[in-house]
């Protein structure tokens, strides 16, 4: 199933990387936000199927706080991308209850996978 994705990671070869394995598995990449304010108004732009969300970002918000916002205001499910493995952050991390979670390096399997839960119809 093809899914409108935006991606947001700051750091710009994993995103180009990233874009180029999601458009290979047949997906359609809307744009990439480099920062978490950058995500919550390019999300707002695009209007997603699903947000890649890097967990942490540069700038005033990181990830997990973009996502909250994305979730709040627009409902649109995402998937954590991390390379971290701070308990910390993993437990502020799955507070906001996320489709799921991608580590770093990616594997395409591992993505496709993670998008196809991600996107099946929510039953009631």
């Amino acid at each position: 199933m093809k899914s409108k994705i935006l991606i947001v990671e700051d750091e710009i070869i994993i995103a180009i990387d990233l874009k180029q394995r999601l458009e290979s598995l047949g997906h359609d990449i809307l744009d990439t936000a480099l920062n978490g304010n950058d995500a919550i108004k390019k999300t707002r732009e695009t209007n997603p199927d699903l947000v890649l969300m890097d967990i942490q970002l540069n700038g005033p918000i990181d990830g997990i706080e973009a996502a909250q916002q994305i979730q709040k205001l627009f409902k649109i499910p995402f998937i954590y991308l991390t390379g971290s493995h701070d308990n910390k952050i993993w437990e502020r991390a799955q507070q906001t209850e996320p489709a799921g979670y991608i580590t770093k390096p990616f594997d395409e399997t591992e993505i496709q996978n993670a998008i196809e839960l991600a996107t099946l119809p929510k039953q009631d």
